[in-house]
C-alpha cells in the first residue's frame, strides 16, 4: 500500500493525510445571523411553526378562556383551587394572548413573509423569461413521439416544416402555453411551457396565510366580547356599566361603543311533557327582543341558539337562560331593604338552580343568602329537594342564611353569583342546626335572629298556575369581530391558491421539425415539473391534433401523402 504522504496522486494537504492543515472559516456574527435567517425563512420551518401554532391552540379548547367565558374561569377556580393557579401562571386561561402563543404567531408570520417575498421575486422573473431552448435530443425525454411526413417531389420541404411549426405555435398558444421559436439551419422548433399558475397558487396560498395572521392580529385589536344578563321586562344599554364582563381588544375605545338598547320582552321555550319520549327536554329557545337606536323607531328582533341577532355591527348570541324569582326582604320594622328579581344559575337539565342574595345595608348585620330554586320541586328520601321537570309546575325556593361581613367593603370586586362565608356565621341551613328557609310563590317567612322577613313574590297571585310567577332571564354574549370579513376573504384566497397548487400541472412542450429531403421529421416531447401522470397522454393528444391540422389543406400548404409513425429511439 502506498504511503499517503508520498502518493503522487493525492495532494499533501488532503483530508486523510497524516497531518492535515484544514482551517474552517469563522462565520462571525453576521454569518450566524444570515444562517439563522435562512433557517427561519425556510418552508420546513414555516410548516413546523404552523403545526406548533395548531398544537398551542389546543389548551384554549380544553379550559375556559377569560376572553370568551369569564364566568367559566371563575367557576374553574372554585372547582379546582389547586390546579387553577398553576394553569393561570402558564397563561392557559388567556391562551391566545399569552407570550408563548404570541411568540409562535410572530415567528410564523416572519417565516412566511421571508418565504413568500424571495419566491415571488423569483417567480416574477421566471414568468417574464422566455421558455427554454429546445433540447437537442428530444427522444431522451420520457414523453416523446415522432412522425415522418412525406411530401411530393415538387414540394418545398422547408416551407412545409415552417408551416408545421407555425401551426404548432398557434395551437400551443390557444392551449394556454407561453411559446418561443428557436430556428436552426436544418430544424425549426417551438418551445412552450405553462403551469405557472401552480406556483402562483402556491404563493397566493402562503400570502393568504400571512393575510389571515395579519387580519387576526390587527383585527383582534378592534374586536371585543362582552357578557350580560337581561331579565324579562328589563332593558340593557350598550355601555360599559351594563356589561357583567367585557374583554376589549387593545384598540377598542370603551367610551365610543355603538349606542343601542335591547329589551327582553319574553323568553319562550317548550318542554317535552312527562310521559312522552324525551320528557323534560327543552325544545326551541327564543329570546324576543326590542331593539332601539337613538332617534329611531323600536324594532322587534329574536335571538336563537346558533342564530345571533346582528345589530350595529355586533352579533348578539344566546348563551344561556334561567329563572329569576323576585325576592323581597324587609327589616324588623317592615321596611323594604331589598327587592329584586335575582338570576339563579341552572345546575342540571331540570333547571335546579343556585343563586345568591346579598343585603349589605338596611338590616342589623350584613346578610347573605345562598338559595336553590326548584321549578318542579320534589323531596328526596334524605329530606333534600330536587327539580324533576324544567317548567314551572311546583316552584320552590330554599335558602341558607349567613350574617357577618360580606367582604364588599374593601373595594375588591366580588361576583354576584358567589358568596364567601369565611367571615360570616351561618344562621339557617347546613350545619347551623336550624332548618333552611323554604318558600313557595307568595310565601313570607321570618329571617333568623329577628333580622326581618323574606318574601317569594308571586306576580300573578290570581292565576291558576305558576307560569308567570317567576321571570325568565337570558345570558347574552355581544361580540364584534372586525377581522371576520378579512379572515373569510383570505381563507377563500388560500383555498383557491391551494387548489391551483395541487391540480394545475407544470409542463413544458416542444415540437421540432427537421427537413430530410422531401420529408419532414416531426418530434413531440413533454417534460413535467414534479409528478404528472397525464403528461404522455397530453403529448399524444397534441400530436394527433397537430397532425390532423396538417392534413387539412386549408391549414397546411401541400397535404402530406404518407404520414408514418416511427418508434421512439433513445
Amino acid at each position: 500500500m502506498t504511503d499517503d504522504v508520498t502518493d503522487p496522486l493525492r495532494p499533501s494537504d488532503h483530508a486523510d493525510s497524516a497531518a492535515p492543515d484544514v482551517t474552517q472559516p469563522a462565520l462571525g456574527v453576521v454569518g450566524w445571523l444570515r444562517w439563522g435567517w435562512r433557517q427561519l425563512t425556510s418552508m420546513r420551518t414555516a410548516l413546523v411553526l404552523l403545526l406548533l401554532l395548531a398544537i398551542a391552540a389546543v389548551p384554549g379548547s380544553l379550559v375556559p378562556q377569560r376572553s370568551a367565558d369569564p364566568n367559566g374561569v371563575r367557576q374553574y377556580f372554585v372547582d379546582n383551587p389547586d390546579l387553577a393557579p398553576v394553569l393561570d401562571n402558564l397563561s392557559l386561561f388567556d391562551v391566545y394572548t399569552s407570550p408563548w402563543f404570541s411568540a409562535i404567531y410572530i415567528l410564523l408570520f416572519v417565516s412566511l413573509v421571508g418565504c413568500v417575498i424571495p419566491r415571488t421575486k423569483h417567480h416574477y422573473k421566471a414568468m417574464r423569461a422566455q421558455p427554454p431552448r429546445t433540447p437537442a435530443r428530444l427522444a431522451r425525454l420520457d414523453a416523446h413521439r415522432s412522425e415522418i411526413l412525406e411530401y411530393p417531389d415538387d414540394t418545398d420541404a422547408a416551407a412545409a416544416a415552417t408551416t408545421a411549426i407555425e401551426a404548432a405555435e398557434q395551437q400551443l398558444k390557444k392551449a394556454g402555453y407561453r411559446v418561443a421559436r428557436y430556428d436552426g439551419a436544418k430544424s425549426l422548433s417551438v418551445s412552450a411551457e405553462r403551469g405557472y399558475l401552480r406556483e402562483t397558487g402556491n404563493l397566493v396560498f402562503h400570502a393568504a396565510l400571512v393575510g389571515v395572521l395579519l387580519a387576526v392580529g390587527i383585527g383582534g385589536g378592534f374586536t371585543y366580547t362582552g357578557q350580560t344578563v337581561i331579565i324579562e321586562g328589563r332593558t340593557w344599554v350598550n355601555t360599559m356599566l351594563d356589561y357583567t364582563s367585557f374583554n376589549p381588544g387593545r384598540f377598542v375605545d370603551e367610551d365610543a361603543l355603538q349606542p343601542y338598547a335591547l329589551t327582553l320582552d319574553e323568553f319562550s321555550l317548550s318542554y317535552v311533557t312527562p310521559g312522552a319520549q324525551g320528557a323534560g327536554q327543552a325544545g326551541d329557545f327564543v329570546a324576543h327582543l326590542t331593539t332601539q337606536f337613538p332617534d329611531a323607531d323600536a324594532e322587534a328582533g329574536e335571538v336563537r341558539v346558533n342564530h345571533p341577532l346582528q345589530i350595529a355591527g355586533d352579533k348578539v348570541y344566546l348563551m344561556g337562560n334561567g329563572y329569576a324569582p323576585t325576592i323581597t326582604i324587609r327589616d324588623s320594622d317592615g321596611d323594604v331593604v331589598f327587592s329584586e328579581s335575582v338570576p339563579f344559575l341552572p345546575q342540571d337539565n331540570n333547571m335546579t338552580s343556585q343563586g345568591v342574595v346579598k343585603v349589605p345595608d338596611g338590616l342589623r348585620d350584613q346578610v347573605g343568602l345562598v338559595g336553590f330554586f326548584y321549578p318542579t320541586a320534589q323531596e328526596l328520601t334524605n329530606g333534600a329537594y330536587t327539580s324533576v321537570y324544567g317548567d314551572l309546575e311546583y316552584p320552590m325556593l330554599t335558602f341558607w342564611v349567613y350574617a357577618g361581613d360580606l367582604g364588599i367593603d374593601g373595594g375588591v370586586p366580588k361576583s354576584v353569583y358567589t358568596l364567601d362565608p369565611s367571615e360570616m356565621t351561618q344562621l339557617a341551613g347546613g350545619d347551623s342546626g336550624t332548618d333552611s328557609l323554604e318558600l313557595k310563590p307568595g310565601d313570607t317567612v321570618d329571617l333568623p335572629d329577628g333580622l326581618g322577613t323574606i318574601t317569594f313574590e308571586n306576580e300573578t297571585p290570581d292565576a291558576a298556575g305558576f307560569q308567570d310567577s317567576v321571570k325568565r332571564y337570558v345570558s347574552l354574549s355581544i361580540h364584534r369581530d372586525a377581522a371576520a370579513t378579512w379572515v373569510l376573504v383570505f381563507a377563500v384566497l388560500a383555498t383557491a391558491g391551494l387548489l391551483a397548487a395541487l391540480f394545475v400541472p407544470r409542463r413544458r412542450m416542444w415540437v421540432k421539425a427537421t427537413r430530410q429531403g422531401h420529408t419532414v421529421h416531426l418530434e413531440y416531447a413533454g417534460l413535467a415539473r414534479g409528478e404528472d401522470p397525464a403528461l404522455e397522454g397530453a403529448v399524444e393528444q397534441f400530436a394527433q391534433r397537430h397532425l390532423a391540422s396538417l392534413a387539412d389543406p386549408a391549414s397546411a400548404g401541400e397535404r402530406p401523402t404518407k404520414p408514418e409513425s416511427t418508434p421512439d429511439v433513445d
